[in-house]
Order: structure tokens, then C-alpha cells, then sequence
């Protein structure tokens, strides 16, 4: 039995209650560690028969997992019309490809494949995300009415995902350092400064054409107490255009980008 077998006899719905911060990754360590299915509360156990592999990595699981999944969108964008497509994303269409930006870097989506700053994405998840992208099919335009990832449906688990890798991550990168050496750097992950917040720096993100995101910062305050924190937002459409999966995972890259071309 495989990860993803697993995942549908759960509620699919990244709960975090076994444990694992997503049901996939749950399933990926059923398969691949012999973690006890018992662990999901909900999980449907009839007819259930689990070979532990004990010898597999479950990180290197969980990237046959993606991979599989990068040939199963791409599969499923391939019969899409581009031309159509790229204008309801917000997208270019330049020679039979999708053209757009991602952190500030141009993405050339083509029905072999895709490329990120000219060369093919290390990480499957980036492909995972930005095919889900061009394969939303587009929604209602972003309307800047912005709210946290804890208002969006599903998300307590997230949340505390958000908090870990991207929100605290940010924080230690930002803490200290002067707000103009911040901005210049993050005009390069495609960040720009804004006015009318009570952090002490608000960015704003084209992280996706139309995916914008706001980290707001607040430096610390050791004589009152205060640790510096950073709160990022999203527009309230953004589920239009990426699922809340890859929405987190988007944050967690804009966390990456910042903290390389800041450190």
C-alpha cells in the first residue's frame, strides 16, 4: 500500500492530530517507517494491510511521493489552452509557454516541463506549486482585503506550520537590522515598502502574479519585553489561485528567499 492510499482512508484534512503536519506526510511515514495508522483518530481501518519497508528513508519517500505528483499535474495541464490560461493568472504567453514571476524570478511553464530562472526546479515541491498555479484556471482578482492564514478554512494546523517556518524564520532574519537594508534587499524577491501600518516594516509581495502577500514586522523591545515578531497576511482571494497546501508552502520559500539575500 502507498502514501497516498493511505491519505484517502483519511479525512484529508492536515488536522495535525497524529502528529504529522499533513495527511500525506502521515501516510508517507505509515508506508515508510511503519508508524502506527492508529495514530489517525479517524482513519478507516477496515481492510487495511500495511508492509513497512524499514529500510526507506522517508524523506526520500516523501520526494518519489512529489515526483509522482509533478507528472500527475503536469499530465493534467497538458490538454489546457495556454493562451486562455496565462491571462486568467495573471501570466505572459511567449512561445508556447506560460511566463511569470515567482519570488521575483521568471518561470517558463511549458507543456514538457518547467523552468525557474532558467534551469529545472531542484525541489519537486516548487513544481508542485507552481503547477497547481497555472492549473486553478484563475479566480476572482486579488481585492486587498487582506486577512492571516487562520481565517482561511481548514487551517489550524497550518497556522502553526506558518509560525514555524515562515512568520519566526522571518522575525530573526528582519531583527536588528536597519529597515532600508531590508527593503532594498526584498525588492529583489519582488517586495516593496509600504506606509499606514503600526509595524515597524510592512512589505508587500508579488510572490505569484496573483498571489500577493504582507509580512508586517515589529522589531524587538527588550527593555519592555517584546521579542520581535512578524505576521504575514494574504488576500482574501488566494484560495482562488493556490490550495491552502501550497499557499504555506509559497510562505515558507518567501521565508528562504529573504533569509539568502540577507544573510
Amino acid at each position: 500500500m502507498n502514501p497516498l492510499q493511505i491519505v484517502s482512508r483519511t479525512p484529508k484534512n492536515n488536522c495535525g492530530e497524529c502528529g504529522f503536519p499533513t495527511c500525506l506526510a502521515f501516510g508517507a511515514a505509515v508506508c515508510a517507517t511503519g508508524v502506527d495508522p492508529r495514530k489517525c483518530p479517524y482513519i478507516k481501518l477496515e481492510g487495511l494491510e500495511v508492509e513497512s519497508t524499514g529500510g526507506v528513508d522517508l524523506e526520500d519517500a516523501a520526494r518519489e511521493r512529489d515526483l509522482a505528483l509533478v507528472e500527475h499535474l503536469k499530465g493534467k495541464i497538458a490538454a489546457l489552452d495556454f493562451a486562455v490560461l496565462a491571462a486568467r493568472i495573471g501570466a505572459d504567453f511567449q512561445d508556447q509557454a506560460i511566463v511569470f514571476t515567482y519570488l521575483g524570478q521568471t518561470v517558463e511553464l511549458a507543456r514538457e516541463g518547467i523552468l525557474l530562472a532558467g534551469i529545472e526546479p531542484e525541489d519537486p515541491r516548487d513544481q508542485i506549486l507552481l503547477y497547481n498555479y497555472a492549473h486553478s484556471g484563475g479566480g476572482r482578482l486579488p481585492a486587498g482585503n487582506w486577512i492571516g492564514m487562520e481565517s482561511m478554512p481548514n487551517s489550524l494546523a497550518k497556522v502553526r506550520t506558518l509560525a514555524t517556518y515562515c512568520e519566526q524564520p522571518i522575525a530573526s532574519t528582519f531583527k536588528g537590522r536597519p529597515a532600508a537594508e531590508i527593503a532594498a534587499k526584498a525588492a529583489q524577491a519582488g517586495g516593496q515598502a509600504f506606509a499606514g501600518s503600526s509595524a515597524s516594516l510592512a512589505l508587500q509581495f508579488q510572490v505569484l502574479p496573483m498571489i500577493p502577500q504582507q509580512i508586517l514586522f515589529w522589531e524587538e523591545e527588550p527593555e519592555d519585553g517584546f521579542e520581535a515578531k512578524v505576521k504575514v497576511l494574504y488576500d482574501h482571494h488566494a484560495l482562488d489561485f493556490l490550495d491552502i497546501e501550497s499557499l504555506l508552502f509559497s510562505s515558507e520559500r518567501l521565508a528562504e528567499r529573504l533569509a539568502s539575500l540577507l544573510s
